[in-house]
């Protein structure tokens, strides 16, 4: 391809800026919103499913709509398809900020995730189309770098910014970011498509997904409020499972699906996606509510909630590359089952931290456990989840690993409050949020131990070099091209 850029010119530099600044958009407010939730809730006199669906909506969206953003890149071109995704994500922002109540900020927060969903996988294609091949291992792991200390610096801006001022300003602030990027990827980044993309969009797939998702996570939040034999919930929950068994069904029908269904018959592959959908479902529910719970049972000011987790993202920085490289050298089996019960150890830690809590002696030491195992983790299990499958599979490995985890963190926000017995009670009332908090991370870490089971029976000791396609695919089906669906890291 004429027009690469080597990583050591301002060409590149400014190709990374862009890509590195608007993934972080995505990133960031995947959790930072989390801090703000409290003042959320006073403010737009919201209860506790309003608060759900506040991180719920840009979840389900995001969630349901990754892997078609990615192939809507390789069709139409990569940077439209990021410069419309940071647009779209900007205009959404700026409805969050001025939102007059709790269903406006809803509806905004499902915009964004649409948004998310059309940059987040076209960051990496842009690097993988625009670098030269020498230089793409640099370009994406200064990326996965710049990205993390971005993820990392999120809360703590996110605390300050509702500190001093008001909840708004979380959002607002991604209008002049965005308009920074337009402006670079308009005049450094180069455009890029897959001239073998086909023109077919899997909207069968798109639509069953999203009403799978949308049906279990709405029955789910609504529970506690009308009940379990409420005629809606019970609907709704009832839509949601018929809409996941019609998106499996159309998958495994679609001439070029979204998701191909066998790809599930490599048991390395199955496995990774089933211990990242155990190990993140917990960590959607630690997210969820530990700088709740700072906040409002333990009495930190959001500024000092929002940077609590903050270690454990530094030992991730400094440690995950020595952890990948250790599951290169042992295996990832055994570091997928020791991480994950160092993490349900962190979460037992955690879940004593209640009112009058300290954060030297009472908060961190179980944050930078909760670090340490998921530094241990992280690594082995991304490489497991790409690395089972053909190279030819990268892709789509990786589209499919990312869009398990986003599916995880949601379901967990929506299930999680009510098998902790949240019931009709408040999660900004101190009171009624304790008990809830504490079982919610007793919860989280029977998760973790359960994925860290199921990694020592479904991983194996070692990764093939690679695993031929004729060994799980359907040779009768017609050829799957994982250039269709753009490469998407898993920057959770």
């Amino acid at each position: 391809m004429d027009g690469m850029v080597r990583f050591s010119t301002a060409a590149g530099r400014w190709v990374l800026l862009a890509t590195v600044l608007g993934s972080s958009l995505a990133f960031i407010d995947s959790t930072v919103v989390n801090i703000a939730l409290p003042e959320i809730g006073r403010d737009l006199g919201a209860d506790a499913a309003g608060l759900q669906w506040t991180i719920n909506g840009y979840a389900l969206s995001l969630a349901a709509l990754i892997l078609l953003g990615g192939s809507l890149g390789d069709r139409f071109g990569r940077k439209r398809i990021f410069m419309l995704g940071v647009a779209w994500f900007a205009v959404a922002s700026l409805l969050c900020g001025l939102a007059p109540n709790i269903g406006w900020l809803i509806v905004a927060r499902i915009l964004q995730g649409i948004g998310g969903a059309l940059l987040t996988p076209g960051s990496l294609a842009i690097l993988e189309a625009s670098f030269d091949r020498e230089d793409r291992s640099k370009a994406i792991g200064a990326w996965s770098g710049l990205a993390g200390i971005g993820g990392a610096l999120g809360p703590f801006l996110g605390g300050w910014l509702v500190g001093i001022g008001d909840w708004r300003y979380i959002f607002l602030i991604n209008v002049p970011l965005a308009a920074i990027v337009l402006l670079v990827a308009a005049r450094h980044v180069p455009e890029s498509r897959n001239p073998d993309a086909s023109g077919h969009i899997d909207y069968v797939g798109v639509l069953t997904g999203a009403i799978g998702l949308a049906g279990l996570t709405y029955g789910f939040t609504a529970w506690p409020m009308r009940g379990a034999g409420d005629p809606v919930v019970l609907a709704t929950l009832a839509l949601g499972v018929l809409g996941l068994a019609a998106f499996v069904l159309a998958e495994r029908r679609a001439r070029q699906p979204m998701m191909p269904v066998s790809i599930f018959r490599n048991k390395a592959f199955s496995g990774a996606n089933l211990v990242t959908f155990l190990v993140y479902g917990a960590n959607g529910g630690v997210f969820f509510l530990f700088v709740i719970n700072l906040q409002v049972v333990a009495g930190f000011s959001p500024l000092l909630a929002g940077t609590a987790l903050l270690p454990s993202t530094v030992l991730m920085l400094l440690f995950s590359a020595r952890s990948g490289a250790l599951g290169q050298r042992i295996g990832p089996r055994i570091p997928m089952t020791v991480g994950p019960l160092i993490c349900a150890l962190a979460l037992l830690m955690m879940s004593r931290i209640g009112a009058g809590a300290e954060y030297w002696t009472g908060v961190l030491p179980s944050v930078i456990v909760f670090g340490l195992g998921l530094t241990l983790l992280v690594a082995p299990l991304t490489s497991t989840a790409l690395g089972a499958l053909d190279d030819a599979y990268a892709g789509i490995a990786s589209g499919v690993n990312n869009a398990v985890a986003r599916a995880a963190g949601l379901l967990s926000v929506a299930v999680l409050p009510l098998a902790a017995g949240l019931g009709g009670g408040s999660l900004t009332n101190a009171s009624q949020l304790s008990p809830v908090y504490r079982n919610t991370m007793m919860i989280c870490a029977a998760l973790m131990v359960a994925g860290g089971v199921l990694a020592w029976f479904l991983i194996p000791s070692r990764l093939p070099s690679h695993s031929p396609v004729k060994a799980f695919c359907d040779p009768s089906a017609p050829p799957v091209h994982p250039s269709r669906t753009a490469p998407v890291r898993s920057g959770r």
